[in-house]
């Protein structure tokens, strides 16, 4: 019985940008938990990819081509999964971006399309998926936020603003959609050891150095970490679970930090 509440044999998962890092390792953990994958990105070569790869770990997966940001195409791709692949029943916004730039320093138009892929992009998608989910009267979502929804960080204003907001509008979803049998839940990753992070990751760096004082688990996430958490609120486990944010962070946001004079 409590083998089966994480079984997701039979679902079919959109994971909207997993076509490499945290996407994808969320997405192979639905996919080993029994769901079929759907993923999207804006490149057919990346996607091409993307999909080679998890065929080739055992898993059924498909791509498609669509911009989350543009709702005729978030549209007519979800019509095209549904009839083609199945309807939705977890859908994971993913999909995001980041600009690393002083807030005295950043033009509007950087700042608003960090804003647009980040938290309209997941309201685009998650709106047009809901209608499907309710007419079949349940389903899950779960939006990618961040500890930037909770920290503020130097140079990462629109991330954090954008991150900030989807936590709230994770919670007003499940405040409209619960009753329909829809959990909306997010998940919030702490710092991970990703190809993007490579470079930092060396002992002696110091950003390398702080991660490691900071995070009360004394090391970076791997990003099969964050699999237990996107399985459980995917699957009949979090069917009572609404509202949340689960932060996957090895404990950075439950402690203010170590002083300087203890090990």
């Amino acid at each position: 019985m409590s083998i089966n509440l994480f079984d997701l044999t039979g679902k079919v998962a959109l994971i909207t940008g997993a076509v490499h890092g945290l996407g994808m390792a969320m997405a192979k953990g639905l996919g080993n938990a029994g769901a079929t994958i759907v993923v999207n990105n804006n490149s057919i070569e990346k996607l091409d990819e993307a999909v080679a790869e998890y065929k080739a770990a055992g898993l059924k997966a498909f791509g498609y081509v669509f911009d989350v940001t543009d709702e005729k195409s978030v549209i007519e791709a979800i019509n095209k999964i549904e009839t083609e692949v199945g309807p939705i029943d977890i859908l994971v916004n993913n999909a995001g971006i980041i600009k690393r730039t002083p807030i005295v320093d950043m033009e509007v138009v950087d700042f608003e399309a960090v804003i647009k892929v980040d938290l309209v992009g997941p309201f685009i998608v998650s709106k047009n998926v809901a209608k499907g989910m309710i007419q079949r009267g349940g389903g899950k979502i779960i939006n990618i936020c961040s500890m930037m929804s909770e920290l503020g960080r130097d140079s990462v204003s629109a991330y954090a603003s954008a991150k900030g907001g989807l936590k709230m509008l994770t919670k007003n979803m499940a405040t409209e959609w619960a009753k329909y049998n829809i959990q909306t839940n997010g998940i919030g990753p702490g710092y991970f050891a990703t190809s993007q992070t490579a470079p930092i990751r060396v002992n002696g760096h110091p950003f390398n150095d702080f991660i490691i004082s900071r995070t009360p688990a004394g090391r970076w996430g791997n990003p099969d970490d964050l699999q237990g958490a996107a399985i459980f609120l995917s699957s009949k486990a979090s069917d009572f679970v609404n509202g949340h944010v689960i932060y996957v962070d090895g404990g950075i946001l439950a402690t203010i930090g170590k002083p300087s004079n203890e090990d």
